[in-house]
């Protein structure tokens, strides 16, 4: 089998090793070498990339015991090549799955929940407990967290012997038969492990939770450690810096200025739409004798439509309101007496739209025509 050199050192980026195999797959190769330090997807671990010799790999995985490297180009089969590992993407890898570790193991010491499901994507590390934690609960796991990372705790990857196996309480998602590999950070966890980790706790640099969220019967926790989680901090200071500069307010009352701003846009929203509906109203009056009454109006937010209709259509056969909108019209068709659905899928018919709801009252949008085009075929529908 491979020999795997990120088991010995999981800093070692650079290797020489002897090509064992290379077959064409698909679009790429799968090689297999006597030795090597890429790490293959798997724990819920990503895959390492980088190059052997002049050839790209493009992921890395594991087939009965084996490490299969798909590169883009062939390598000769007992050639001797020279693998670099992309560094940056394992060490984010490193921080990540050693930042799960210990926010795991402090969800296990504090409340005996599992890690029953873990992904390092590369939005976020998600991690699912198979219990209920508040708010609260999380922010407290998440300082705890990060003051392990503060006390720089040695990172220790072992396989025990198996008497020794037998006195130690570990973490692990299932049933491990023969060696089991174990990483330790004392006082934080310690689980049976597979991957890439950091030699000490101050490597990861922080661990910052991004989000939770209910999930089956517990919750779903993401976080970001080290320099993802410093890129992330950036990117929504950045976002806070334009906010401030666009509300003229310190960084810090932004919340406050927000919250000004809303208000006001709702005291307009109100008067906007009084304004709208007294408009209405006018051109409302001028038809006040038809049976067949229909108004155009702009001034209408889409959500008066439906109120709109209803006093149009008092004391009418037919209240069909139409608001303009950039491809064509809202609409909103009323009777106190009709059945107002055969009339809607006429109308949809012939100028493009769709539209529903109960008898006395249908909502929805019209592709095309005039106003004085659909007030014509409105009255031929009706006769």
């Amino acid at each position: 089998m491979t020999i795997r050199l990120y088991d010995q050192d999981a800093e070692l980026m650079k290797f020489t090793a002897t090509v064992r195999a290379c077959e064409r797959r698909g679009e790429g190769y799968a090689v297999v070498l006597d030795r090597t330090a890429f790490f293959p997807e798997g724990g819920g671990q990503g895959a390492d990339h980088g190059t052997l010799g002049e050839a790209h790999v493009l992921d890395t995985h594991e087939v009965q015991g084996e490490v299969i490297h798909t590169t883009d180009a062939p390598l000769a089969v007992g050639s001797v090549v020279e693998g670099h590992v992309d560094a940056a993407r394992r060490r984010a890898m490193m921080q990540q799955h050693s930042g799960e570790h210990i926010f795991s193991g402090i969800v296990h010491r504090l409340f005996g929940y599992d890690n029953v499901g873990f992904h390092i994507g590369t939005e976020a590390v998600t991690m699912d407990f198979n219990g209920p934690m508040t708010a609260e609960d999380i922010r407290r796991i998440e300082l705890l967290a990060n003051e392990a990372v503060w006390a720089d705790i040695p990172v220790e990857a072992f396989v025990p012997p198996r008497e020794e196996l037998a006195q130690l309480s570990y973490r692990s998602k299932k049933a491990i038969d023969g060696d089991v590999r174990i990483v330790r950070i004392a006082g934080a966890d310690t689980c049976a492990c597979c991957g890439t980790h950091v030699k000490s706790t101050g490597c990861i640099g922080q661990i910052k939770v991004i989000g939770w969220q209910k999930y089956k019967s517990g919750v779903r926790v993401s976080i970001l450690c080290g320099g993802r989680a410093l890129g992330e901090e950036n990117a929504l200071m950045e976002q806070v810096r334009r906010v401030s500069v666009a509300l003229s307010a310190k960084q810090h009352e932004i919340g406050e200025a927000a919250e000004r701003l809303l208000a006001e846009r709702d005291a307009l929203r109100a008067r906007s739409e009084a304004l709208g509906m007294r408009l209405f109203e006018t051109l409302a009056q001028a038809q006040a004798g038809e049976a067949v009454r229909v108004v155009a109006c702009d001034a209408l937010a889409p959500a008066q439509a439906r109120k709109a209709a209803g006093h149009l259509a008092e004391g009418a056969r037919y209240g069909l309101v139409l608001i303009p909108r950039e491809d064509g019209w809202s609409f909103a068709l009323c009777s106190q007496t009709e059945d107002v659905r055969p009339v809607v899928r006429g109308l949809c018919a012939v100028f493009g739209g769709k539209g529903g709801g109960p008898k006395d009252m249908a909502q929805g949008v019209l592709g095309s025509g005039s106003e004085a085009e659909i007030r014509e075929r409105l009255i031929e529908l009706i006769k």
